[in-house]
């Protein structure tokens, strides 16, 4: 039988919390047009800063609901978090 320790058992879970607690938009996608998005995942958002939002948003488009034809895009104005890079 595999014994663990309870040190290791411990660093496992603590690890596993900062990664759950980690911010799934650290590592969001901003494109310059939207038909730049190619292949959108259901739940997935990628940020496209086309200058369509007024000033402090960018748009938002999230992959919201698996139909027949595939994943239908939903589009907001979110705000503009950090700032503009070229």
């Amino acid at each position: 039988m595999l014994m663990i320790s309870e040190r290791v058992l411990r660093v496992g879970c603590i690890a596993l919390l900062s990664w759950l607690a980690s911010p799934p938009s650290a590592s969001a996608q901003v494109l310059g047009r939207e038909q730049d998005i190619i292949d959108l995942r259901l739940g997935q958002r990628v940020m496209v800063d086309d200058g369509s939002c007024p000033a402090g948003q960018i748009k938002e488009v999230s992959g919201s609901q698996m139909t027949s034809q595939g994943v239908t895009r939903v589009r907001k104005c979110v705000p503009r978090l950090g700032t503009k890079k070229r």
